[in-house]
């Protein structure tokens, strides 16, 4: 059976994304899949998948190319409980794996902090949360399925085809189409969640505490104060002792979107009051504390919509480049509503993992959609790169490959893959061309 074809224009989920395939296909099989890969490639067109829209970048984008959207690519194909996996085909949302895995008695080991999009578009992108021990959600992936540049199926792990898996697992769309991720999975778990306020720069002097002793560690600042909302997640033996629903609602989604999104809007029409915002902003999140399932803990529902920035600095760094942001927002002129936001993550062997081989801290940076740039994203970023950072792969940046190869001690490996697999440029876009070069 063929997969279906449709017509239209694509945006992502900020709207500062668009494109106008030449057609948007919805492959319900590994095999439809490989048929409509093959049939571009006869036709001398581009092909790129999509997830939910949740990168920031154009990595997706597919102007004049057949776009595959992921829709019909949901099924659980396999949980092996004494293997400790589970294969999910890449539409599959993260908000249902998190769901069936609980209801197996089963969890990731970590996740970032929304559930909407796709595996494969999250994986490939590099999302991640925070943590002291454990990674990405690509650095969980096993093995997985994926479809080249002349419509073949291949299944990679690290005994089968290991150098097109190291590519894959976070492999920027530029290699393939992937079909299907295994992901390693535990016995689910509960955390106990301690959300404090506290002072900038008594989170920058307890920084290496805090990270050290807790499993999971995150603070927000809020520009124009002085103050922060820390978050320490730690594995629990119970019982759960979750947020009341009238409590959980109001917290977490009338006040943190609701009443958000308003205070945005404000802020937009009238940048001068975003000082007075931020202040009370900041006051507004109490301690608390509560015990619930794993992604219960980690993920939360964001409505607001924003672009973001988000550069990975080498650990040491960390507390240095914070204090030059904080001094940068003082010196400017700039009016910023939204909070910067810190996470962490050790390092790990994934060739364009922005953790790769070193310990890493995140630092992202945000602008309510439809807010003026004002210059913030652009010194922002030559602060990080002034201290060696990583962009996020689906959050906006202009570096280019030059740099690219200078930060990324395996970026010729991934690119001399891509070469053999893809030396047609099947899966290219702007984006790509720009961040992996020709």
């Amino acid at each position: 059976m063929p997969a279906s074809v449709t017509d239209g224009r694509w945006s992502n989920w900020a709207g500062n994304q668009s494109a106008e395939p030449s057609q948007m296909v919805t492959p319900g099989s590994a095999e439809e899949l490989a048929a409509v890969v093959k049939q571009a490639g006869e036709q001398g067109r581009t092909v790129k998948a999509v997830g939910s829209g949740h990168s920031f970048t154009a990595i997706a984008a597919a102007d004049n190319g057949v776009l595959v959207r992921p829709e019909a690519l949901t099924a659980v194909r396999e949980l092996d409980r004494q293997a400790g996996t589970v294969t999910v085909e890449s539409g599959l949302p993260l908000a249902q794996l998190n769901r069936l895995l609980a209801a197996a008695d089963l969890s990731l080991t970590n996740m970032g902090d929304i559930e909407v999009q796709t595996v494969a578009g999250a994986t490939s992108t590099g999302t991640h949360g925070t943590g002291r021990d454990s990674g990405s959600l690509a650095a969980q992936i096993k093995a997985l399925e994926i479809v080249l540049a002349d419509g073949s199926v291949h299944r990679c792990s690290p005994t089968e085809e290991p150098e097109l898996f190291q590519g894959a697992r976070l492999g920027l769309g530029a290699l393939g189409v992937i079909s299907a991720i295994t992901f390693g999975v535990e016995p689910a778990f509960l955390l106990t969640a301690h959300e404090q306020p506290m002072g900038f720069e008594q989170v920058l002097g307890d920084f290496e505490q805090l990270t050290g002793v807790n499993e999971h560690f995150e603070f927000y600042w809020f520009p124009h104060t002085d103050r922060c909302s820390t978050k320490r997640n730690n594995r629990s033996q119970g019982p759960a002792a979750p947020l009341a629903p009238f409590k959980a609602w109001l917290e977490d989604d009338f006040l943190s979107n609701t009443v958000w999104e308003g205070a945005c809007r404000i802020g937009r029409a009238f940048p001068k009051s975003i000082p007075a915002i931020a202040a009370v902003a900041s006051r507004a999140w109490s301690e608390r504390t509560y015990t619930d399932l794993a992604y219960k803990v980690f993920t939360s529902p964001r409505k607001v919509r924003f672009i973001e920035m988000e550069y990975a600095v080498p650990r040491e760094a960390a507390t240095t480049v914070l204090c030059e942001l904080k001094r940068l927002v003082e010196r400017s002129d700039w009016q910023i509503s939204f909070p910067v936001e810190v996470r962490c993550a050790p390092a790990d062997d994934l060739w364009l993992s922005t953790a790769n081989g070193r310990d890493s801290v995140y630092i992202a940076v945000h602008l309510y959609r439809g807010t003026a740039e004002q210059g913030y994203f652009t010194a922002v970023e030559q602060l990080m790169t002034a201290h060696q950072g990583r962009p996020h792969w689906g959050k906006l940046h202009t570096r280019d490959a030059e740099y690219l190869a200078g930060v990324y001690p395996h970026f010729g490996d991934f690119t001399a893959l891509r070469d053999r697999v893809d030396p047609e440029r099947r899966f290219a876009n702007g984006y790509l061309r720009r961040v992996l070069g020709d």
